[in-house]
C-alpha cells in the first residue's frame, strides 16, 4: 500500500494536475498509477472513456514498457453510449517475407530466433488501433493522448518492483542490442533497481513526432525507413512495405449469454473471447451454488473445463483470415456435450480436441497489460495491449526509443513445439505472410438489460483466459466485489502440459486434496494482472486493480 501511495504521488507530478473543470465523470483501472492518472485527467479535461483508454495505453508504453508499447499490438473492445459494441483488432501481423521455416537453421529449429532479436517482431498495430479509436469515437485531439507519456519519458519515472524484476531477468538479452542497452541498462551494464529513475529521451522524441504527425509517422514516414535500414543490417525481415500495408481489422463482437448476463468478447485471432465463452457455456450446465470458491470441488470442476477448452484451442484456433475457425466452439449444444465429460471429484483425461457442430461450414469471418475505463455517459473500454514476453524482442530501433514486440513466437513455429508459454499450437496457427498470430488476450464486457455492468480483462500469457474466467465467476456467480475477486489465489490449467498450476499462497490443505484426486500440482509465484470496473446496483462505478501489480483503480474527483 505504501508503494502505491508513493507511486501515485509521482504519477500526479508526472502526468500533471487535473486540467479543466469540464469533465466526464469516470473510472479507470490500470497496472500503473501513472497510466490511471493519465486516463482520469483525460476525462477531467472533457474526454470520454475512449480518450482515457488511449491516454492510459500510451502512458503504459513508457512506464510499463516491458509489457506493452507502440512497438506492439492490442485488442480494443469498446461499448458506446448508444449501445454499439466495437472490436478494433490492432494485432501484429507477420512480415510479408515470413515463411513457415524461417526459424530453421541447418535443418534444426532454433527456437530462440522467434523470441529474441530482429526476426522476432511482427508489424505493430497498436498505433493504428489507438488512432482509429480516437478519430472515430474520442472527443479530445489526438496529440493530447501523448502528453502524460511524453512527460514521463522526458522527466523519467521511478521503476517499480515488477519492472525491476523483469529488467534484471532480461538484462543479458537486452545487452545484446546497443540501443536497448543504452536505455535499459546502466553504463556498467547492470540493470536499474526499484525506485531508480529511468528516462527515455528518444521515446519522448518519437511520441512528439507521433503526436504532431499522427499515425502516418509510424506507418509511412519516417519510422518504417529507419526500421527497414536497421533490420537489413541486423538480419531481420521487416520492411517499410510491411508498415505501409498494415491495416486494423474491425471485427464482429463475440456475444454469448451466461445465467441472464450478455457476455461480449473478442473474436479470433483472440482465442480468449472464444474460450471464455466456451467455458462459461459449459459451466452454465452446472449449479454454481453446488460448489464454493476455495474448495477442491470448485477447483476440480473448473480445471476439467479449462482442459477441454485449451485442447480445442490448440487444434482449432488461428487467424480467421487464413484458417476456418468454427463458430460451433461456443455453441450451447456443444457445451452441453463437453459438460457431460466433467465428472465431479475425478481427473478426466483429455487426449485430444473436441469436434464442434457444423465445423465444416460455419466459421468466424475471414507479457501484456490490461486496462479498463468507463464514463458516466455509458462509454466503456476494455483493452489488452502487448509486446508479448518481457521487453518483447529486446530490440529497440536505434534513435527512436521504440521497443519492438516478439509476437512471431505466438505462431506455431513448428508442429508440436511449445512457445514461451508452453502452449502447443496446430496447423491453424502456422506462420504465413500477413497473418495475425493467435492471442490469449480476452477483453470482456458484461451487459444486463442492454446496459454494461462490468468490464474486465487480464495480462499474463495463456493465464489471461483463466484469470478472466475466474474474475467473471467470482463477481457474477458469487457477487464478490472487484477487489475481493482479484485477491483470491489463482489456478490455471492449459491442457498441455498436464499440470495444475496454483499460486504459492494457496492453502496447503487444498493443494493436498487436489493431489489426492490425481492432479500434478505445480506451485508457482503469484501471476497475472487483472483489471476490473463494475457498476453497482445503485449505478455507481467501482473497480479494482490486481493486487499483484502496483496499479491503481480510481474515479475522477
Amino acid at each position: 500500500m505504501f508503494r502505491r501511495i508513493c507511486l501515485l504521488s509521482v504519477a500526479i507530478a508526472c502526468t500533471g494536475a487535473p486540467l479543466r473543470a469540464e469533465r466526464v465523470e469516470g473510472y479507470a483501472a490500470t497496472v500503473q498509477p501513472f497510466a490511471t492518472r493519465a486516463a482520469l485527467d483525460a476525462m477531467t479535461d472533457g474526454g470520454n472513456a475512449i480518450d482515457a483508454a488511449v491516454a492510459a495505453a500510451l502512458t503504459l508504453g513508457v512506464v510499463d514498457g516491458h509489457n506493452s508499447g507502440v512497438g506492439g499490438g492490442c485488442f480494443l473492445l469498446i461499448h458506446l453510449k448508444d449501445g454499439r459494441n466495437i472490436c478494433i483488432d490492432g494485432r501484429e501481423i507477420a512480415p510479408l517475407a515470413a515463411t513457415r521455416d524461417m526459424y530453421v537453421r541447418d535443418g534444426k529449429l532454433d527456437e530462440s530466433l522467434s523470441k529474441t532479436g530482429p526476426l522476432a517482431p511482427g508489424v505493430p498495430g497498436a498505433i493504428a488501433a489507438y488512432s482509429y479509436a480516437i478519430k472515430e469515437y474520442g472527443r479530445l485531439p489526438w496529440k493530447k493522448a501523448f502528453a502524460a507519456g511524453i512527460r514521463c519519458a522526458d522527466d523519467g519515472f521511478p521503476i517499480d518492483l515488477v519492472y525491476a524484476r523483469k529488467l534484471k531477468a532480461t538484462a543479458p538479452e537486452l545487452a545484446l542490442f546497443p540501443a536497448s542497452r543504452a536505455i535499459f541498462l546502466k553504463p556498467d551494464g547492470s540493470p536499474y533497481l526499484e525506485g531508480e529513475i529511468l528516462r527515455q529521451k528518444d521515446l519522448a522524441k518519437s511520441y512528439r513526432e507521433l503526436a504532431e504527425q499522427g499515425a502516418e509517422w509510424f506507418y509511412t514516414r519516417p519510422f518504417p525507413e529507419v526500421t527497414q535500414a536497421y533490420m537489413k543490417e541486423a538480419g531481420g525481415i521487416l520492411t517499410a512495405e510491411d508498415f505501409a500495408t498494415y491495416k486494423i481489422k474491425l471485427r464482429e463482437p463475440l456475444i454469448t449469454s451466461y445465467h441472464g448476463w450478455q457476455i461480449v468478447g473478442f473474436p479470433p485471432p483472440s482465442s480468449g473471447g472464444v474460450h471464455v465463452a466456451q467455458m462459461l457455456n459449459i459451466l452454465e450446465n452446472f449449479d454454481p451454488a453446488e460448489v464454493k470458491p476455495g474448495t477442491p470441488e470448485f477447483v476440480n470442476r473448473l480445471t476439467e473445463v479449462m482442459k477441454l477448452a485449451f485442447a480445442d484451442r490448440a487444434y482449432w484456433l488461428g487467424d480467421p483470415g487464413f484458417v476456418k475457425v468454427p463458430t460451433g466452439l461456443f455453441d450451447k449444444t456443444y457445451a452441453k456435450e463437453l459438460a457431460a465429460k466433467v465428472a465431479s471429484g475425478k481427473v478426466t483425461p483429455v487426449p485430444d480436441h473436441g469436434t464442434p457442430p457444423d465445423w465444416q461450414n460455419n466459421y468466424f469471418e475471414k507479457h501484456t497489460t490490461h486496462f479498463v475505463t468507463a464514463d458516466a455517459e455509458g462509454n466503456w473500454v476494455s483493452c489488452t495491449a502487448t509486446i508479448n514476453t518481457a521487453f518483447g524482442s529486446k530490440v529497440v530501433i536505434p534513435g527512436t526509443g521504440i521497443l519492438m514486440n516478439n509476437e512471431m513466437d505466438d505462431f506455431s513455429i513448428a508442429p508440436g513445439v511449445p512457445n514461451h508459454f508452453k502452449l502447443i499450437g496446430g496447423e491453424a496457427n502456422a506462420i504465413a505472410p500477413g497473418k495475425r498470430p493467435l492471442s490469449s488476450m480476452s477483453p470482456t464486457i458484461v451487459e444486463k438489460d442492454g446496459k454494461v455492468v462490468l468490464a474486465v480483462g487480464a495480462a499474463g500469457g495463456p493465464t489471461i483466459i483463466t484469470q478472466t474466467l475466474l474474475a467473471l465467476l467470482y463477481t457474477l456467480d458469487y457477487d464478490m466485489t472487484p477487489a475481493d475477486a482479484l485477491a483470491l489465489p489463482r489456478f490455471h490449467h492449459q491442457w498441455s502440459p498436464d499440470q495444475l498450476r496454483m499460486e504459492k499462497n494457496t492453502p496447503p490443505a487444498l493443494v493436498s486434496q487436489l493431489k489426492a484426486l490425481g492432479y500434478e500440482v505445480e506451485l508457482i509465484e503469484p501471476f497475472g494482472g487483472t483489471q476490473m470496473i463494475r457498476k453497482t446496483a445503485d449505478g455507481k462505478l467501482t473497480g479494482a486493480s490486481d493486487p499483484r501489480v502496483p496499479g491503481l483503480a480510481a474515479p475522477t474527483k
